[in-house]
């Protein structure tokens, strides 16, 4: 059985769930308003992912143009809202961008997610992902959503990959 750090080495595309990985699921309702909060150390991975070739994208459920809009200034190639049917959307993604899924870590937390991940070449989740999510992930960060696990697969797999901290970074 080949490790998931071993499949670390083909990857080419990270593509995230929004709530309860790219956030901590938690939804604030402030006047009508809902708000959600990404973390910073998440952010910088996705910048610099981007910037070392990498393709991120994103398919979420939620609605929300703001985190969206957020997650296109960082880099992030595309963010497909309200997606009901997330293994249709991988499928459109993976024609349109021309990736293999062995290319492919999705990290997920919840049951939406689930044929996606059974899917692709590296599933992972964070460590408060529901237990059917964590049965078939081939890593499950020891960090919880939205408290940098997004950070720990990106830099893991640019790690393997010998990216990590090249002169490249510097050069902004």
């Amino acid at each position: 059985m080949i490790s998931y750090k071993e499949k670390l080495k083909k990857i080419t595309t990270f593509i995230f769930d929004i709530d309860g990985v790219l956030t901590n699921g938690d939804i604030i309702v402030f006047k009508g308003e809902m708000a959600r909060t990404l973390n910073s150390r998440d952010g910088y991975a996705l910048q610099y992912a981007v910037k070392m070739g990498y393709t991120i994208l994103v398919i979420t459920g939620g609605r929300s143009e703001d985190i969206k809009n957020r997650l296109l200034e960082l880099g992030v190639h595309e963010v497909h809202l309200s997606s009901f049917n997330k293994l249709s959307v991988y499928n459109e993604l993976k024609e349109k961008h021309n990736f293999l899924d062995e290319e492919v870590v999705y990290m997920g937390d919840d049951i939406p997610d689930y044929e996606v991940m059974k899917t692709v070449g590296v599933a992972t989740c964070p460590q408060d992902a529901c237990i059917e999510i964590k049965h078939i992930s081939h890593y499950q960060s020891p960090f919880n959503g939205g408290r940098h696990c997004v950070r720990d697969i990106i830099e893991q797999t640019i790690r393997v990959q010998h990216k990590w901290f090249s002169e490249d970074a510097f050069e902004w």
